[in-house]
């Protein structure tokens, strides 16, 4: 498990909001026989770390978090919507063959394929190879044939985290999820593909967050 590694100071300090919050920089300080000067980047280590809460005019609290706490805080705030990059859509009737071109030429893992404007299917490198093994006739056979077909296809809503999303990819072993609004017609509930989230999506922003 990982840990993070505090000073002796700052632990005192946190010991000490702990028995006085809401406690004031002043007070601290007074209690170390430190200056305000001195504590303040502990103090700004802390709260930035979510340890502690501080608020103005108030004083400092003890908030019960740690910086893995707060990174996850983070991430779960993060919608799918705020990340999404655009989906490489066909219809079903597209032969194999221009999907597979379709596919290099937008140079992603995933294809979403669409009938009559709604989500029908998915189809990925693994499909394309397993066709083309099999002996088709990649130039004849339309992607509707080799899809995987709904309601076997892994999605995502815009308001989902990423972190659910993520968890999703991991669990269901695929590149991206198309990310989706609830059509319903009347007759029956559809789905329509107004984005994607992938691994690279997934991969950015923790790499923004680590940088940060």
């Amino acid at each position: 498990m990982i840990n993070i590694q505090l000073s002796d100071r700052q632990e005192k300090i946190i010991e000490i909001v702990k028995e006085k919050e809401p406690v004031t920089s002043e007070e601290i300080a007074k209690r170390l026989k430190l200056t305000r000067a001195t504590l303040r980047p502990d103090l700004a280590i802390l709260t930035m770390a979510g340890i502690l809460d501080a608020r103005p005019k108030v004083g400092y609290f003890y908030s019960g978090k740690n910086m893995f706490n707060v990174i996850y805080d983070q991430i779960n705030d993060i919608k799918v919507s705020k990340v999404k990059s655009v989906p490489v859509i066909v219809n079903e009737e597209t032969t194999v063959y221009d999907a597979i071109v379709t596919m290099f030429l937008e140079d992603v893992g995933t294809i979403f394929v669409v009938s009559d404007g709604l989500l029908s299917g998915v189809i990925s490198r693994k499909d394309f190879l397993k066709s083309a093994i099999g002996g088709i006739d990649i130039n004849k056979v339309p992607v509707g044939i080799i899809m995987t077909r709904m309601p076997n296809i892994v999605m995502a809503s815009p308001e989902e985290s990423i972190l659910d999303a993520a968890v999703k990819i991991m669990d269901h072993e695929v590149d991206s999820l198309p990310i989706v609004e609830e059509v319903d017609n009347g007759k029956e509930v559809g789905y329509k593909v107004i984005g994607r989230i992938s691994k690279t999506n997934i991969t950015r922003i923790f790499v923004d967050l680590g940088k940060e």
